[in-house]
């Protein structure tokens, strides 16, 4: 994302968003809180996002869909919060279960190349002999009533029907199922609103996981832009670029690939794996069964309209949920863009280029959000002109530039990169000369609010602010994204639900119970923002979005009755 910046400019701009970060985390704390002199600030997400230690009851939870996802979700979550007990695949590769000898595939073994994917016997060692392994989820749920939550990590076009189909029967048993289901949340908005309407009528909990609600790097850089250092906001760029053009060689020892007849003309990418012979072999018979019309809409789903969302539902709704909550968690106002087919194949019969796709290859979306002014802003102001551009590109055969966003304000600008970087530089008052990129700031108080302050002898923050509690920059272990955040919180929120309060409301508006950060309804508008902007790429219109889509309970009031 910082491609124009040299090494020592990267370090300042780490150093810098350390330090200022570091100063509003104190103010902050100061503010909150009666403390003694020389007290410490507490640290850590539990802290951050308020939620506690399970106390050695840890909610017993099953695993749906044992890939790539799957893998992560196991590598990343924490046995004190979340405790499997049974898993459930339809693929041989994910979950191999032959007669006479103990379950394994990737899903237990993990990922050597994948530092994420680590596999139930990495977790839990032999404990993970334990964990039951099914191809059917009914089965599943029928044999096994500690189930208390289900973790889903499917195809996008299951995640509804799944996660409708545990919630009752939770509901059925009488005590719920609650549910964490990947990002999106489902694959068109009707389905969303479903999924919350079931929830509420089972008194399921619902999340979905959107992990950058419980990134500790962008809940700090939410406080740079809260605290007004930036100036004012009119322009938010966001990436994501992958080069999925290099041919990928398999390994020699790795499982034999399938021979399909008439198959596809391809290049292996992370988007478009191989197909086993053993997935092939054993499913080809029966993918009408889960919901499939071949093997390539189970392996590649990604590469689907009906199964994927494309690049706006994998990668760019990430990045547009960032933007959303650096502008104060609010809906934007329109949206229109290009989405291009032109690298990649199709799945017609008539193309035999490589890596053939439904999807587009190829995405130029701008957005435009309400200012925190605006009447639909995060201050709810009177000032129509209040208004943020978002721009977005996503592209498939080039990877130069490293994917994150730019805030860009009138008195600083921030860059996260890669999940893992965060970099702060000023603006330079009139008169001022030398490149702003190379100077340092902190962070003072002007008319009574937070500023950056420029200085030419700071040096590194006392305590830097970045996840985990590790100083930005210093060489230790990388930032945490998120993942084992969302799946501890949604741990502590099953094991304090009462279900018979459900999701009741103050007169407020606000929830009585402890929800999840992306409970139902804000994962349901990050869905629509990547949805409705697939929409407006296919007709190649601005859309504007309307209020009754973010409304839950009016089922009828949908992007795709659009189209």
């Amino acid at each position: 994302m910082a491609i124009n910046l040299s090494a020592e400019q990267r370090q300042v701009g780490q150093d810098n968003f350390a330090r200022v970060t570091d100063g509003l985390t104190r103010r902050r704390f100061m503010r909150g809180l009666a403390v003694a002199a020389g007290a410490a600030i507490p640290a850590g997400a539990a802290y951050y996002f308020g939620y506690k230690s399970m106390d050695g009851k840890p909610v017993k939870a099953a695993l749906i869909g044992g890939g790539d996802e799957g893998g992560v979700l196991v590598g990343e979550h924490n046995p004190e919060f979340l405790e499997f007990i049974a898993v459930c695949d339809i693929r041989p590769f994910n979950l191999d279960i032959k007669p006479g000898q103990k379950h394994g595939g990737r899903i237990f073994d993990g990922d050597p190349k994948v530092q994420l994917r680590k596999g139930f016997r990495k977790v839990y060692g032999t404990k993970a002999n334990n964990i039951k392994p099914y191809r059917k989820v009914e089965d599943m749920l029928r044999e096994n009533p500690d189930i208390e939550a289900v973790v889903i990590a499917t195809p996008l076009v299951t995640h509804a029907p799944i996660a409708i189909q545990c919630m009752k029967f939770g509901q059925q048993r009488g005590k719920p199922i609650h549910v964490l289901t990947e990002k999106l949340m489902a694959r068109t908005i009707k389905d969303c609103k479903e999924m919350i309407t079931v929830a509420k009528e089972t008194g399921s909990v619902l999340s979905v996981g959107h992990q950058r609600h419980y990134s500790l790097l962008y809940a700090h850089a939410l406080d740079v832009v809260e605290a007004g250092v930036l100036g004012e906001i009119k322009h938010i760029s966001a990436l994501w670029h992958r080069n999925f053009s290099w041919p990928e060689h398999g390994e020699k020892d790795g499982p034999k690939l399938a021979e399909i007849p008439g198959a596809l003309a391809e290049l292996h990418d992370g988007w478009s794996p191989p197909i086993l012979e053993m997935d092939y072999n054993e499913l080809k018979n029966s993918l009408k069964d889960y919901g499939y019309k071949d093997i390539y809409e189970l392996i590649r789903w990604r590469l689907y309209e009906r199964t994927g969302g494309g690049l706006m539902a994998e990668l760019g709704s990430h990045q547009l949920d960032a933007c959303s909550i650096f502008l104060g968690h609010v809906h934007p106002i329109s949206v229109q863009g290009v989405g291009m087919h032109s690298f990649f194949g199709t799945t017609g019969t008539d193309d035999r280029r490589p890596n053939p796709r439904e999807i587009d290859d190829g995405i130029f979306l701008t957005f435009e959000f309400p200012g925190r002014n605006h009447p639909n802003g995060a201050n709810k102001g009177n000032d129509k002109s209040d208004t943020v551009v978002v721009t977005y590109s996503s592209v498939s055969n080039n990877g130069f530039e490293k994917y994150g966003e730019c805030v860009t304000g009138s008195r600083g600008t921030m860059v996260v990169e890669e999940e893992k970087s965060v970099y702060l530089f000023p603006e330079n008052a009139p008169g001022k000369k030398g490149d702003a990129r190379g100077t340092s700031i902190g962070v003072t108080t002007t008319a009574g609010k937070p500023a950056l302050d420029s200085g030419g002898t700071w040096g590194p923050s006392a305590s830097a602010a970045a996840p985990g509690g590790a100083p930005a920059g210093a060489g230790g272990p990388p930032p945490s994204r998120g993942y084992r955040e969302e799946m501890e919180d949604f741990a502590y929120c099953v094991r304090s639900w009462d279900p018979k309060i459900g999701y009741a409301t103050t007169s407020d508006g606000s929830f009585v119970q402890r929800l999840p950060r992306c409970h139902g309804k804000v994962a349901m508008a990050d869905a629509i923002i990547a949805l409705t902007a697939n929409i407006a790429m296919k007709t190649r219109q601005r859309i504007e979005f309307k209020h009754d889509w973010f409304e839950p309970e009016k089922k009828d009031a949908v992007p795709e009755a659009m189209v």
